[in-house]
């Protein structure tokens, strides 16, 4: 076998690209901040122009994610099995998408959310954010687990790293039971329509954290095998 054939085996690593995914999924999710606090406001001008970055930044981490499949190898010196790598890419690239689905939804009706809300939907809404910066670093430290050969100290914290974004985890749900419980008491108040979709965007944001989650269980599965 040729070396530089050998060589380009090893020469694109899929774990830079699957980071710098992450990278900019949490980004995009992190969108969210600024474009609560313009909703808030009722300047539909300013959250126009913030839903416009999320989803920026989600057409970003498409095409990242299609970079990845389309080179990503499949010779026998994948360092991670490659159905893992794909898996893993697919749940990171829903936050993304989650990001800028609640964000169009928001703002394709101009969905107002009561003011004695605010401060604990910007809460909540914190916490799930809490769990996609979890999810990042959890990624972000794929190439100390294979310079370690995915043993030893490195796994150690990488495992409570883990654990901590199960807990942030069930954090959401508790905050997300309090949600609702919230809008339920002030359903007779608002819209009927606007209090479905409000359901809806309770649910919607505490996906983050859930998909944040399933993140964090694909890496566990592969750190197991």
């Amino acid at each position: 076998m040729p070396s530089n054939s050998f060589l380009g085996v090893f020469a694109k690593s899929p774990l830079k690209p699957l980071e710098k995914h992450i990278n900019t999924v949490h980004k995009c999710s992190q969108g969210l901040v600024p474009f609560f606090e313009a909703v808030f406001q009722n300047d539909w001008k300013e959250a126009q122009k913030q839903q416009k970055s999320i989803s920026m930044l989600e057409k970003k981490a498409d095409t990242i994610k299609r970079e990845l499949r389309i080179n990503l190898p499949g010779g026998i010196f994948m360092p991670i099995n490659r159905q893992d790598l794909l898996d893993l890419l697919t749940q990171q690239d829903k936050i993304a998408n989650k990001s800028k689905d609640i964000s169009g939804r928001i703002l394709g009706r101009e969905l107002e959310i009561p003011v004695k809300m605010q401060d604990q939907f910007m809460a909540y809404l914190g916490r799930c954010l809490d769990a996609t910066m979890q999810a990042k670093l959890v990624i972000n430290e794929l190439d100390e687990l294979l310079e370690t050969g995915f043993k030893g100290r490195e796994v150690r914290l990488v495992e409570g790293m883990l654990k901590e974004l199960d807990k942030i985890e069930d954090d959401t749900d508790v905050m997300q039971v309090k949600m609702r419980r919230q809008l339920r008491e002030l359903e007779s108040e608002l819209n009927p329509v606007d209090v479905m979709f409000l359901y809806n965007i309770i649910e919607w944001v505490g996906d983050l954290a859930d998909i944040s989650e399933r993140v964090g269980a694909r890496l566990e599965l592969m750190l197991a095998n």
